[in-house]
């Protein structure tokens, strides 16, 4: 396996990561974890909008760096192996 590809696996599987954590931390229609966390950060008439909008953009942003690994992998790894075999 190249060192492209051992790269992008890292950032791919750190980027898939926090992908995760930030969408469980959106609110739904109920409370979520990130009215937990903005309640305890700040209180209840500040900073709740603002920490969404933050929430966000650190998703959006994680998952498009995983989308654009995952498309550069598709293209440079090698086509019917598995590294090791």
């Amino acid at each position: 396996m190249s060192p492209l590809n051992v790269a992008l696996l890292v950032i791919m599987s750190i980027s898939a990561l926090f992908t995760i954590i930030l969408v469980l931390m959106h609110s739904g229609k109920g409370t979520g974890v990130s009215d937990m966390i903005a309640a305890s950060m700040y209180n209840a008439t500040a900073g709740s909008g603002i920490w969404e909008k933050n929430l966000d953009r650190l998703t959006v942003i994680f998952a498009v760096i995983f989308g654009i690994c995952v498309c550069v992998m598709a293209l440079t790894f090698p086509v019917g192996t598995i590294a090791g075999m």
